[in-house]
C-alpha cells in the first residue's frame, strides 16, 4: 500500500472520487429537498470549498514554497500563518466541502460515503507521507505546529 502514498494527485482523487459519488445515484434512492434550500446548501459548501483551497494556495505562493503534493520535501518554509492557524490542510479541507456539496446536488445519500472516502484516502495516502517529510525537514518546529493545529478541522 504505501506504493500509493503521494502518487495520486489530490484533486484526481477529488475527481475519481466525484465520479464515483455520481456513479451511486443510479442505485441510491433520492433524497428530496427543496430546490431552495438544496441550491444553498450547495453554493455554500462549495464556495466555502474553493475559498479555503484558494486561501492555502495563496498562502503557500507568498511563502515562495511548493504547493506540489507530490514532492512535500521541497517546501522553503513552513506555513503557520493565516488559514494555517486553523488547519494544517485547507486545501484538502476544501476539496471536502467541495465533495459535499456535490453529495447535497446529487440528493443520494449513499453519495455521502464518497466525502468519507477522500477523507480516508487522503489522510492516509497523502497527509501521512507530507508530514513524515515535514517533520523531517523541519523538525521541532513542525512537531510544536502539528501540537497545536488539527491536520482537518
Amino acid at each position: 500500500m504505501r506504493r500509493l502514498e503521494l502518487k495520486v494527485p489530490p484533486p484526481v482523487v477529488a475527481a475519481l472520487v466525484a465520479a464515483a459519488m455520481w456513479l451511486i445515484t443510479f442505485v441510491s434512492p433520492v433524497m428530496v429537498l427543496p430546490p431552495t434550500v438544496r441550491t444553498g446548501l450547495v453554493l455554500v459548501s462549495v464556495l466555502v470549498g474553493v475559498g479555503i483551497s484558494l486561501t492555502g494556495i495563496v498562502a503557500f505562493r507568498r511563502a515562495k514554497t511548493t504547493v506540489n503534493p507530490h514532492s512535500p520535501e521541497r517546501a522553503s518554509s513552513l506555513v503557520t500563518t493565516g488559514i494555517y492557524q486553523f488547519t494544517r490542510n485547507p486545501m484538502y479541507v476544501g476539496i471536502l466541502f467541495v465533495l459535499l456539496g456535490w453529495a447535497v446536488y446529487l440528493s443520494a445519500p449513499w453519495s455521502l460515503a464518497g466525502p468519507a472516502a477522500f477523507y480516508l484516502y487522503i489522510s492516509r495516502f497523502q497527509v501521512m507521507p507530507e508530514e513524515q517529510a515535514l517533520h523531517a525537514r523541519f523538525g521541532e518546529e513542525y512537531s510544536t505546529y502539528k501540537q497545536r493545529v488539527r491536520p482537518w478541522l
